[in-house]
């Protein structure tokens, strides 16, 4: 007979469960890719779809919706529902553009949800082979002996090879001509014929003219070695303490998503990333898995949109 209080008890907070975490997912889920397909957003997009079509029962579908630097796509995912059934993954031009552009429609500090930081892939700065330096410290004696006469190539305005590129004129304080092409193959290009001298590029893009001797690495810009290119060291060890650039993916949700169902998405995410197929699929574009916990994103994405402002701000850019 005193069953009956428990039971009521639980049905009480089995209620209280906001709508959308209850046997969550219910239904097919999108995955929003702001970028067109082929690139290392879309490419871990759908990777990251596969391992959760399996691991939550139901089928996952990339949605590519490219324009504006990824803005568009963010601003889908800001509009959406916040019942986890849409998720977009997304590069560190989320918080960017919310600095460099006049005006978005979103505010990714208080309209979207980290759920997790999924890879993080560093660059590689890179010269032309008949660039005089072979090492970071030859570079910006370079740079110094023939101040604003060195030029560094990126995939556009406000890509994380760019302000990788801004963040190093602030750090040597130096001035350095920045070249945008609208995308990394123009910029590999040119840079390998010799139009431009230097660039923060992706590991898989810059590696193969590294290994065939047409660009010289001088450095990544992780936290520690790249395993692509062990032989280099970071800027940080060049003598740039502090300098770190990721290429991040980090899977985001609308903001006011139940707590259950991020945790949820987590759990599953992290379980994917763990995956020896995801792993190895991963290797191949030079991409480390890092599976951050909901709390642990929310702060790191905050941080980076502290550091990318700043840099924004220092080096006076202004978008296309």
């Amino acid at each position: 007979m005193r069953a009956a209080p428990v039971i009521f008890l639980f049905a009480t907070l089995a209620a209280a469960v906001p709508v959308g975490a209850q046997d969550f997912p219910q239904k097919t889920l999108r995955m929003i890719v702001p970028y067109a397909p082929g690139g290392i957003v879309d490419y871990v997009g759908r990777l990251t779809a596969q391992r959760l079509t399996e691991n939550l029962g139901h089928n996952v579908i990339v949605d590519n919706r490219p324009g504006a630097g990824g803005v568009i796509g963010v601003e889908i995912l800001s509009r959406a529902g916040a019942d986890g059934h849409t998720l977009l993954i997304m590069d560190p031009a989320i918080v960017i553009n919310q600095s460099l552009l006049p005006k978005v429609a979103y505010d990714v500090n208080k309209d979207l949800l980290p759920v997790t930081i999924e890879t993080f892939s560093p660059l590689v700065l890179a010269v032309n082979a008949k660039v005089a330096a072979q090492n970071v410290q030859e570079l910006v004696a370079l740079a110094r002996a023939q101040p604003g006469k060195l030029s560094f190539a990126s995939a556009g305005i406000g890509t994380t090879p760019h302000m990788a590129g801004e963040l190093f004129k602030d750090r040597i304080r130096q001035n350095l001509l920045h070249i945008p092409y609208k995308g990394s193959g123009p910029a590999m290009a040119d840079l390998v014929a010799g139009q431009v001298q230097m660039t923060f590029s992706s590991i898989t893009a810059a590696l193969p003219f590294i290994k065939d001797g047409r660009l010289r690495g001088l450095a990544t810009t992780g936290g520690k070695r790249a395993a692509a290119l062990a032989e280099l060291p970071t800027v940080a060890e060049s003598g740039f303490p502090g300098f770190e650039v990721n290429l991040w993916l980090a899977i985001f949700v609308p903001a006011q998503t139940a707590p259950q169902t991020v945790a949820r998405l987590n759990t599953e995410l992290r379980k994917g990333l763990q995956h020896p197929d995801m792993r190895s699929a991963l290797d191949k574009v030079a991409a480390e898995p890092i599976g951050s916990s909901p709390q642990e994103a929310r702060r790191f994405v905050q941080d980076e949109f502290t550091k990318w402002a700043a840099v924004v701000k220092a080096g006076n850019v202004r978008p296309e």
